[in-house]
């Protein structure tokens, strides 16, 4: 119990090298919430560690304070959902290799009252455009996380900027994903979650999914080594073991097997 205890210790404060010798060899996964609080690691991580003796640990955080993160050389992996931003992380150096994992996709929840009038449609732009007429509530993670860029995108793509609203009907929590949905069930507003989020979200009181299937709101899930050149200290063969399983196919039938009520939260689509 004190050996999870400290090891859980390390990992919240960013100490996250251990000695060569170390006993247990482990990788640090730098990923999004969404993941985590999904249950997909829960699910996925025993059979990778049984298989290979390495130890994942991840910290799970938003996708722009993960990239953030990988950037210091606080993580061995990435692996988050904002494609744009993963790419640029490899093109500048920071990133081995991009590779697909798996999708799953975005959809906007909102009080059954609806009061922009947007329940049953599949085109996001368009529903946006309706609470920013109607000026109904719409509650932001406002965090960087990669729900929140894909967000400010649809909203860009409705030639809107919510942000001139900010603190009236559009709300900035700063926070993750479940936080927000519980910010958006209390005072009755929309917002964008990714579906796995969501199936597992378990306080959503009068909230429902309005608007689905739109196929902007597609939601790519992405995995890169951390580049050892930038940062020695990146456990890059251990790293590159869980990437290869991750995209291999027990990485992918695992994922694949990962249910809740007979729902599958993320779709494998390795190539």
């Amino acid at each position: 119990m004190i050996r999870n205890l400290i090891r859980a210790a390390s990992v919240s404060l960013g100490l996250l090298a251990l000695p060569a010798n170390a006993e247990e060899p482990f990788i640090v996964v730098q990923s999004t919430t969404s993941t985590q609080n999904s249950g997909l690691f829960e699910h996925i991580l025993p059979w990778f560690e049984a298989e290979t003796g390495i130890d994942v640990r991840v910290v799970a955080v938003g996708t722009g304070q993960a990239i953030k993160n990988a950037v210091n050389g606080d993580g061995d992996v990435l692996l988050v959902h904002s494609k744009a931003d993963e790419d640029r992380f490899v093109a500048e150096g920071w990133g081995v290799e991009r590779f697909d994992v798996m999708y799953n996709d975005f959809v906007l929840v909102g009080p059954r009252t609806d009061p922009a009038g947007v329940k049953g449609g599949d085109d996001i732009t368009g529903a946006l455009t309706a609470i920013f007429d109607a000026e109904a509530p719409f509650a932001s993670r406002g965090d960087d996380s990669g729900t929140h860029k894909a967000e400010i995108r649809f909203w860009a793509d409705a030639g809107i900027d919510p942000t001139d609203a900010s603190g009236t009907w559009y709300r900035e929590t700063g926070s993750g994903m479940g936080a927000t949905l519980n910010v958006a069930g209390g005072m009755g507003a929309y917002a964008l979650t990714d579906r796995a989020t969501w199936l597992t979200f378990g306080n959503r009181g009068d909230l429902e999914i309005l608007v689905e299937g739109d196929p902007r709101l597609f939601n790519q899930y992405g995995v890169i080594l951390v580049n050892s050149e930038r940062h020695p200290g990146v456990r890059a063969a251990a790293g590159q073991r869980f990437i290869d399983w991750l995209i291999g196919p027990d990485g992918q039938s695992a994922i694949e097997t990962y249910t809740l009520d007979g729902e599958q939260l993320f779709f494998p689509n390795a190539e």
